[in-house]
Protein backbone atom coordinates (compact mmCIF):
# COMPACT_ATOMS: atom_id res chain seq x y z
CA UNK A 1 0.00 0.00 0.00
CA UNK A 2 2.79 2.10 1.09
CA UNK A 3 4.84 4.18 -1.65
CA UNK A 4 8.62 2.42 -0.93
CA UNK A 5 11.25 5.07 -1.18
CA UNK A 6 15.28 3.55 -1.08
CA UNK A 7 17.69 6.09 -0.25
CA UNK A 8 20.31 3.98 1.02
CA UNK A 9 22.32 4.23 -1.71
CA UNK A 10 22.31 8.02 -0.75
CA UNK A 11 21.38 10.99 -2.64
CA UNK A 12 23.03 13.70 -4.89
CA UNK A 13 21.31 16.65 -3.81
CA UNK A 14 19.26 18.18 -0.88
CA UNK A 15 17.71 15.32 0.58
CA UNK A 16 14.11 17.05 0.99
CA UNK A 17 13.77 16.50 -2.40
CA UNK A 18 13.42 13.09 -2.38
CA UNK A 19 10.73 13.05 0.48
CA UNK A 20 6.94 12.82 -0.21
CA UNK A 21 5.25 15.97 0.70
CA UNK A 22 1.55 16.70 0.35
CA UNK A 23 0.84 19.20 -2.14
CA UNK A 24 -0.55 22.77 -0.79
CA UNK A 25 -1.32 25.93 -2.69
CA UNK A 26 -2.41 28.24 -0.80
CA UNK A 27 -1.71 31.22 -2.99
CA UNK A 28 -4.19 29.51 -5.71
CA UNK A 29 -6.80 29.23 -2.95
CA UNK A 30 -6.43 33.03 -2.40
CA UNK A 31 -8.62 33.63 -5.58
CA UNK A 32 -11.28 32.19 -4.04
CA UNK A 33 -10.93 33.59 -0.48
CA UNK A 34 -10.44 36.88 -1.26
CA UNK A 35 -14.17 37.97 -2.52
CA UNK A 36 -15.47 35.99 0.70
CA UNK A 37 -13.07 38.52 2.88
CA UNK A 38 -14.34 41.58 1.03
CA UNK A 39 -17.78 40.36 1.18
CA UNK A 40 -17.72 39.91 4.85
CA UNK A 41 -15.69 43.24 5.50
CA UNK A 42 -18.60 44.84 3.41
CA UNK A 43 -21.76 43.32 4.50
CA UNK A 44 -20.98 41.30 7.78
CA UNK A 45 -23.19 39.38 9.00
CA UNK A 46 -26.15 39.32 6.16
CA UNK A 47 -22.56 37.91 4.11
CA UNK A 48 -21.68 35.25 6.83
CA UNK A 49 -25.68 33.70 6.39
CA UNK A 50 -25.35 33.88 2.94
CA UNK A 51 -22.21 32.12 2.79
CA UNK A 52 -23.00 29.82 5.77
CA UNK A 53 -26.09 28.41 3.54
CA UNK A 54 -24.24 28.35 0.17
CA UNK A 55 -20.86 26.37 2.12
CA UNK A 56 -22.70 24.75 5.29
CA UNK A 57 -26.19 24.17 3.53
CA UNK A 58 -27.76 26.38 5.97
CA UNK A 59 -28.77 29.29 6.98
CA UNK A 60 -28.66 30.11 11.02
CA UNK A 61 -30.75 32.05 12.50
CA UNK A 62 -28.38 32.62 15.48
CA UNK A 63 -24.81 33.61 14.45
CA UNK A 64 -24.22 34.75 17.99
CA UNK A 65 -24.61 31.09 19.72
CA UNK A 66 -27.10 31.57 22.78
CA UNK A 67 -26.17 31.19 26.40
CA UNK A 68 -28.39 28.84 26.67
CA UNK A 69 -27.51 26.29 23.72
CA UNK A 70 -23.99 26.58 25.25
CA UNK A 71 -25.18 25.31 28.96
CA UNK A 72 -27.68 22.90 27.32
CA UNK A 73 -24.67 20.76 25.03
CA UNK A 74 -22.98 20.58 28.45
CA UNK A 75 -25.27 19.41 30.48
CA UNK A 76 -26.43 16.33 28.02
CA UNK A 77 -23.27 15.40 27.84
CA UNK A 78 -22.28 11.67 28.53
CA UNK A 79 -20.53 11.52 31.59
CA UNK A 80 -17.77 9.56 30.49
CA UNK A 81 -16.71 12.32 27.86
CA UNK A 82 -17.36 15.11 29.82
CA UNK A 83 -14.33 13.61 32.41
CA UNK A 84 -12.23 13.30 29.34
CA UNK A 85 -12.98 16.78 28.44
CA UNK A 86 -12.34 17.95 31.96
CA UNK A 87 -8.97 15.59 32.26
CA UNK A 88 -7.68 17.15 29.01
CA UNK A 89 -8.37 20.67 29.74
CA UNK A 90 -6.74 20.33 32.91
CA UNK A 91 -3.66 18.44 31.65
CA UNK A 92 -3.17 21.52 28.49
CA UNK A 93 -3.55 24.15 31.46
CA UNK A 94 -0.88 22.45 33.60
CA UNK A 95 1.03 21.78 30.12
CA UNK A 96 0.92 25.52 28.67
CA UNK A 97 1.79 27.13 31.94
CA UNK A 98 5.30 26.32 31.85
CA UNK A 99 5.48 28.15 28.65
CA UNK A 100 5.15 31.66 30.61
CA UNK A 101 7.81 33.69 30.30
CA UNK A 102 8.53 35.86 33.11
CA UNK A 103 9.07 39.91 33.79
CA UNK A 104 13.00 40.78 33.62
CA UNK A 105 15.39 43.76 34.52
CA UNK A 106 18.94 44.19 34.16
CA UNK A 107 21.01 47.27 34.55
CA UNK A 108 22.93 48.27 31.51
CA UNK A 109 25.17 50.27 33.34
CA UNK A 110 24.85 52.57 36.35
CA UNK A 111 21.80 54.61 36.66
CA UNK A 112 20.50 52.84 33.00
CA UNK A 113 18.11 49.79 33.04
CA UNK A 114 16.07 48.06 30.43
CA UNK A 115 12.83 46.15 31.46
CA UNK A 116 11.52 43.07 29.80
CA UNK A 117 7.89 42.79 29.88
CA UNK A 118 5.37 40.09 28.60
CA UNK A 119 1.82 41.64 27.74
CA UNK A 120 -1.04 39.41 26.49
CA UNK A 121 -2.97 40.93 23.79
CA UNK A 122 -6.31 42.25 24.64
CA UNK A 123 -8.99 40.05 22.16
CA UNK A 124 -8.24 36.57 20.28
CA UNK A 125 -10.57 34.40 17.40
CA UNK A 126 -10.06 31.13 17.87
CA UNK A 127 -11.28 28.90 15.12
CA UNK A 128 -12.21 25.18 15.51
CA UNK A 129 -12.50 23.61 11.87
CA UNK A 130 -15.93 20.93 11.33
CA UNK A 131 -14.89 18.79 8.30
CA UNK A 132 -14.92 15.03 8.20
CA UNK A 133 -14.39 14.93 12.15
CA UNK A 134 -15.65 17.07 15.22
CA UNK A 135 -12.48 18.37 16.95
CA UNK A 136 -13.62 19.45 20.64
CA UNK A 137 -10.11 18.87 21.82
CA UNK A 138 -9.17 22.05 19.23
CA UNK A 139 -11.33 23.89 21.40
CA UNK A 140 -9.19 22.75 24.30
CA UNK A 141 -6.19 23.51 22.95
CA UNK A 142 -6.74 27.02 21.01
CA UNK A 143 -8.38 28.28 24.51
CA UNK A 144 -6.10 26.70 27.20
CA UNK A 145 -3.08 28.61 24.99
CA UNK A 146 -5.05 31.58 25.19
CA UNK A 147 -6.51 31.72 28.58
CA UNK A 148 -2.85 30.75 30.05
CA UNK A 149 -1.28 33.77 28.35
CA UNK A 150 -3.91 35.71 30.12
CA UNK A 151 -6.29 37.12 27.30
CA UNK A 152 -8.97 38.82 28.48
CA UNK A 153 -11.52 38.25 25.67
CA UNK A 154 -11.91 35.35 23.96
CA UNK A 155 -14.11 34.39 21.17
CA UNK A 156 -14.93 31.03 19.19
CA UNK A 157 -15.91 29.96 15.66
CA UNK A 158 -16.60 26.52 14.02
CA UNK A 159 -18.95 26.12 10.93
CA UNK A 160 -22.65 25.58 11.65
CA UNK A 161 -24.25 22.02 11.00
CA UNK A 162 -27.73 21.57 9.37
CA UNK A 163 -28.25 18.58 11.91
CA UNK A 164 -27.64 21.10 14.74
CA UNK A 165 -29.95 23.71 13.78
CA UNK A 166 -27.60 25.64 12.13
CA UNK A 167 -25.32 25.40 15.12
CA UNK A 168 -21.79 24.09 15.51
CA UNK A 169 -21.57 20.45 16.97
CA UNK A 170 -22.84 20.04 20.36
CA UNK A 171 -19.82 18.84 21.73
CA UNK A 172 -17.99 22.02 20.46
CA UNK A 173 -20.37 23.93 22.29
CA UNK A 174 -20.07 21.74 25.52
CA UNK A 175 -16.10 22.41 25.20
CA UNK A 176 -16.70 25.90 25.38
CA UNK A 177 -19.17 25.78 28.40
CA UNK A 178 -16.87 24.16 30.24
CA UNK A 179 -13.97 26.17 29.38
CA UNK A 180 -15.89 29.19 30.55
CA UNK A 181 -16.46 30.74 26.56
CA UNK A 182 -19.47 32.59 25.74
CA UNK A 183 -18.78 34.46 22.98
CA UNK A 184 -19.53 31.32 20.15
CA UNK A 185 -20.09 31.80 16.33
CA UNK A 186 -21.75 29.73 14.43
CA UNK A 187 -19.64 30.80 11.23
CA UNK A 188 -16.99 28.49 9.50
CA UNK A 189 -14.12 28.84 6.56
CA UNK A 190 -13.04 31.79 5.29
CA UNK A 191 -15.83 33.71 6.30
CA UNK A 192 -14.91 33.19 10.08
CA UNK A 193 -11.19 33.97 9.66
CA UNK A 194 -12.97 37.55 8.05
CA UNK A 195 -15.14 38.30 10.17
CA UNK A 196 -12.55 37.91 13.59
CA UNK A 197 -10.03 40.15 11.43
CA UNK A 198 -12.52 43.15 10.59
CA UNK A 199 -15.77 42.49 13.06
CA UNK A 200 -18.90 42.06 11.47
CA UNK A 201 -21.96 44.45 11.35
CA UNK A 202 -25.36 42.85 12.55
CA UNK A 203 -28.06 42.13 10.01
CA UNK A 204 -31.39 44.37 10.62
CA UNK A 205 -34.56 41.92 11.28
CA UNK A 206 -32.61 39.60 13.12
CA UNK A 207 -30.98 38.97 17.40
CA UNK A 208 -27.64 39.69 15.77
CA UNK A 209 -27.58 43.34 17.54
CA UNK A 210 -26.01 46.35 15.74
CA UNK A 211 -22.75 45.11 16.23
CA UNK A 212 -22.29 40.92 15.96
CA UNK A 213 -18.80 40.58 16.19
CA UNK A 214 -16.04 42.94 17.61
CA UNK A 215 -12.48 42.71 15.38
CA UNK A 216 -9.86 40.73 17.46
CA UNK A 217 -6.01 41.22 17.65
CA UNK A 218 -4.94 37.62 16.97
CA UNK A 219 -6.70 34.50 15.02
CA UNK A 220 -5.56 30.68 15.56
CA UNK A 221 -6.50 27.43 14.87
CA UNK A 222 -6.51 24.98 12.11
CA UNK A 223 -8.51 24.68 9.45
CA UNK A 224 -8.22 23.57 5.43
CA UNK A 225 -6.78 25.19 2.97
CA UNK A 226 -9.47 28.44 2.35
CA UNK A 227 -8.95 28.70 6.26
CA UNK A 228 -5.08 28.78 5.86
CA UNK A 229 -5.75 31.20 2.81
CA UNK A 230 -8.05 33.32 4.49
CA UNK A 231 -5.09 33.67 7.27
CA UNK A 232 -2.46 34.58 4.77
CA UNK A 233 -5.16 37.32 3.43
CA UNK A 234 -5.57 39.01 6.54
CA UNK A 235 -2.32 38.57 8.22
CA UNK A 236 -0.69 42.41 9.14
CA UNK A 237 -4.42 43.46 9.87
CA UNK A 238 -4.34 40.77 12.60
CA UNK A 239 -1.36 38.39 13.98
CA UNK A 240 -2.49 34.29 12.49
CA UNK A 241 -0.72 31.38 14.00
CA UNK A 242 0.04 29.55 10.81
CA UNK A 243 -0.98 28.39 7.45
CA UNK A 244 -1.97 24.60 8.57
CA UNK A 245 -1.91 22.04 5.20
CA UNK A 246 -2.85 18.11 5.75
CA UNK A 247 -1.94 16.72 8.73
CA UNK A 248 1.33 14.52 9.11
CA UNK A 249 2.62 11.65 10.84
CA UNK A 250 6.52 10.79 10.70
CA UNK A 251 8.13 7.77 12.87
CA UNK A 252 11.97 6.75 12.70
CA UNK A 253 12.04 3.32 13.95
CA UNK A 254 15.07 0.86 14.07
CA UNK A 255 15.10 -3.18 13.45
CA UNK A 256 13.66 -3.69 17.45
CA UNK A 257 10.52 -1.42 16.61
CA UNK A 258 7.26 -3.06 17.61
CA UNK A 259 5.76 -3.05 13.80
CA UNK A 260 2.24 -3.16 15.02
CA UNK A 261 2.40 -0.03 17.21
CA UNK A 262 4.26 2.06 13.70
CA UNK A 263 1.49 0.61 11.63
CA UNK A 264 -1.23 1.87 14.27
CA UNK A 265 0.05 5.08 14.27
CA UNK A 266 -0.07 5.28 10.95
CA UNK A 267 -3.53 4.91 10.41
CA UNK A 268 -4.44 7.05 13.03
CA UNK A 269 -3.16 10.06 11.43
CA UNK A 270 -4.64 8.49 7.79
CA UNK A 271 -8.09 8.72 9.10
CA UNK A 272 -7.97 12.47 9.81
CA UNK A 273 -8.04 13.52 5.86
CA UNK A 274 -7.40 11.91 2.47
CA UNK A 275 -4.86 13.92 2.32
CA UNK A 276 -2.78 13.16 5.21
CA UNK A 277 0.60 12.62 5.58
CA UNK A 278 2.08 9.77 6.98
CA UNK A 279 6.14 8.61 6.69
CA UNK A 280 8.27 6.21 8.38
CA UNK A 281 12.01 6.54 8.74
CA UNK A 282 14.27 3.28 8.71
CA UNK A 283 16.77 1.58 8.36
CA UNK A 284 15.34 -1.90 8.68
CA UNK A 285 14.08 -3.53 5.58
CA UNK A 286 12.23 -6.19 7.86
CA UNK A 287 10.40 -3.55 9.55
CA UNK A 288 9.51 -1.76 6.78
CA UNK A 289 8.31 -5.07 5.24
CA UNK A 290 6.27 -5.96 8.29
CA UNK A 291 4.72 -2.59 8.67
CA UNK A 292 3.45 -2.83 5.54
CA UNK A 293 1.86 -6.38 6.40
CA UNK A 294 0.49 -4.81 9.31
CA UNK A 295 -0.93 -1.52 7.22
CA UNK A 296 -2.72 -3.84 5.13
CA UNK A 297 -4.36 -5.48 7.72
CA UNK A 298 -5.42 -2.39 10.06
CA UNK A 299 -6.39 -0.21 7.40
CA UNK A 300 -9.43 -2.65 6.29
CA UNK A 301 -10.37 -3.41 9.55
CA UNK A 302 -10.66 0.77 10.20
CA UNK A 303 -13.64 2.34 10.30
CA UNK A 304 -12.47 4.48 7.76
CA UNK A 305 -10.94 1.93 5.55
CA UNK A 306 -11.31 4.26 2.29
CA UNK A 307 -9.75 7.52 3.85
CA UNK A 308 -7.32 5.61 5.25
CA UNK A 309 -6.43 3.83 2.07
CA UNK A 310 -6.23 7.02 0.18
CA UNK A 311 -3.93 8.97 2.67
CA UNK A 312 -1.35 5.94 2.84
CA UNK A 313 -1.55 5.32 -0.94
CA UNK A 314 -1.20 8.72 -1.80
CA UNK A 315 2.46 10.58 -3.17
CA UNK A 316 2.31 12.10 0.34
CA UNK A 317 2.67 8.81 2.28
CA UNK A 318 6.00 6.13 2.50
CA UNK A 319 8.83 4.34 3.58
CA UNK A 320 12.26 5.87 3.43
CA UNK A 321 14.62 2.99 3.51
CA UNK A 322 18.37 4.77 4.54
CA UNK A 323 21.57 3.28 5.05
CA UNK A 324 21.95 3.88 8.73
CA UNK A 325 19.36 5.24 11.72
CA UNK A 326 21.75 8.62 11.51
CA UNK A 327 20.74 8.91 7.84
CA UNK A 328 17.13 8.06 8.95
CA UNK A 329 17.24 10.99 11.80
CA UNK A 330 19.07 13.28 9.40
CA UNK A 331 15.87 12.41 6.88
CA UNK A 332 13.60 13.19 9.62
CA UNK A 333 15.15 16.53 10.03
CA UNK A 334 14.84 17.29 6.45
CA UNK A 335 11.55 16.63 6.27
CA UNK A 336 10.33 18.47 9.80
CA UNK A 337 7.18 16.41 10.52
CA UNK A 338 4.23 17.95 12.29
CA UNK A 339 4.44 14.91 14.52
CA UNK A 340 7.38 12.92 14.66
CA UNK A 341 7.62 9.56 16.60
CA UNK A 342 11.08 7.99 17.90
CA UNK A 343 10.20 4.31 18.01
CA UNK A 344 14.24 3.03 18.40
CA UNK A 345 16.42 1.28 21.18
CA UNK A 346 17.93 4.56 22.07
CA UNK A 347 14.71 7.11 21.85
CA UNK A 348 15.87 9.53 24.31
CA UNK A 349 19.18 10.33 22.45
CA UNK A 350 17.86 9.75 19.54
CA UNK A 351 14.88 12.65 20.26
CA UNK A 352 17.29 14.65 21.53
CA UNK A 353 19.23 14.71 17.87
CA UNK A 354 15.80 16.19 16.43
CA UNK A 355 16.03 19.89 15.62
CA UNK A 356 12.85 20.21 12.99
CA UNK A 357 9.50 19.03 14.07
CA UNK A 358 6.04 20.18 15.77
CA UNK A 359 6.31 17.95 18.64
CA UNK A 360 8.34 15.06 19.43
CA UNK A 361 6.70 10.86 20.81
CA UNK A 362 9.46 9.65 22.93
CA UNK A 363 9.56 5.86 22.96
CA UNK A 364 7.16 3.29 22.15
CA UNK A 365 4.01 4.29 24.72
CA UNK A 366 3.98 7.55 23.26
CA UNK A 367 1.59 7.52 20.03
CA UNK A 368 0.61 10.98 18.22
CA UNK A 369 -3.40 10.81 19.61
CA UNK A 370 -1.59 11.02 23.41
CA UNK A 371 -0.58 14.84 22.71
CA UNK A 372 -3.58 14.85 20.10
CA UNK A 373 -6.04 14.29 23.32
CA UNK A 374 -4.34 14.38 26.95
CA UNK A 375 -0.58 13.99 27.52
CA UNK A 376 -1.18 18.13 28.48
CA UNK A 377 0.87 19.45 24.84
CA UNK A 378 -0.65 21.40 22.17
CA UNK A 379 -1.89 19.38 18.98
CA UNK A 380 -1.76 22.91 16.89
CA UNK A 381 1.25 22.60 15.48
CA UNK A 382 3.32 23.52 11.74
CA UNK A 383 2.91 21.12 9.16
CA UNK A 384 4.36 21.17 5.31
CA UNK A 385 7.95 21.17 6.81
CA UNK A 386 7.85 24.68 8.50
CA UNK A 387 8.83 23.16 11.80
CA UNK A 388 12.17 24.21 10.43
CA UNK A 389 11.43 27.75 11.19
CA UNK A 390 8.29 27.49 13.46
CA UNK A 391 6.85 26.53 16.39
CA UNK A 392 3.24 24.92 17.70
CA UNK A 393 0.41 27.01 19.04
CA UNK A 394 1.56 28.20 22.11
CA UNK A 395 1.04 31.17 24.95
CA UNK A 396 3.64 33.22 22.97
CA UNK A 397 1.04 33.83 19.99
CA UNK A 398 -1.17 35.29 22.56
CA UNK A 399 1.72 37.64 24.07
CA UNK A 400 3.63 39.95 23.11
CA UNK A 401 6.99 41.27 24.37
CA UNK A 402 7.87 45.09 25.37
CA UNK A 403 10.63 46.82 26.51
CA UNK A 404 10.99 49.75 29.01
CA UNK A 405 14.25 51.92 29.10
CA UNK A 406 14.88 53.82 32.25
CA UNK A 407 17.89 56.12 32.85
CA UNK A 408 18.68 58.45 35.09
CA UNK A 409 20.05 62.46 33.89
CA UNK A 410 23.46 61.28 34.74
CA UNK A 411 23.64 57.92 32.96
CA UNK A 412 21.94 59.64 29.89
CA UNK A 413 24.51 62.62 29.87
CA UNK A 414 27.26 59.58 30.10
CA UNK A 415 26.25 58.24 26.61
CA UNK A 416 25.65 61.82 24.97
CA UNK A 417 29.59 61.77 23.24
CA UNK A 418 29.01 58.02 22.20
CA UNK A 419 25.71 58.06 20.87
CA UNK A 420 26.32 61.62 19.34
CA UNK A 421 29.40 60.19 17.13
CA UNK A 422 26.96 57.55 16.13
CA UNK A 423 23.89 59.65 15.42
CA UNK A 424 26.31 62.32 13.28
CA UNK A 425 27.79 59.19 11.69
CA UNK A 426 24.18 58.36 10.40
CA UNK A 427 23.37 61.86 9.55
CA UNK A 428 20.83 62.15 11.84
CA UNK A 429 22.18 65.10 14.15
CA UNK A 430 18.69 65.74 15.83
CA UNK A 431 19.24 62.26 17.20
CA UNK A 432 21.88 63.83 19.14
CA UNK A 433 20.47 67.18 19.67
CA UNK A 434 17.52 64.93 22.11
CA UNK A 435 20.04 64.70 24.64
CA UNK A 436 21.48 68.02 24.31
CA UNK A 437 18.59 70.33 24.93
CA UNK A 438 17.83 67.62 28.54
CA UNK A 439 21.67 68.49 29.37
CA UNK A 440 20.83 72.26 28.57
CA UNK A 441 18.10 72.31 31.12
Amino acid sequence: MLNRIDLRAGVAGPIAQCLPRAELDVEAALDSVRPIVDDVRERGAAALRDLSERFDGVRPEHLRVPAEALRAAAESLDSGLREALEISISHNRKGHAIQLPKDSEVEIMPGGVVRQRWIPVERVGLYVPGGLAVYPSSVIMNVCAAQVAGVGRIALASPPQKANGGLPHPTILAACHLLGIDEVYAVGGAQAIAMFAYGACGEPGTSDGELLCEPVDVVTGPGNIYVAAAKRAVRGVVGIDAEAGPTEIGIVADAQANPEFVAADMVSQAEHDPQAAAVLFTDSQELADAVDAAIERRAGETKHAERVRTALAGPQSAIVLLATMDAAIEAANAYGAEHLEIQTATANADAARIRNAGAIFVGPYNPVPLGDYMAGSNHVLPTGGTARFASGLNVMAFIKSVQEIEYTREAMSRMHAPLSTLACDEDLPAHAEALEVRLES
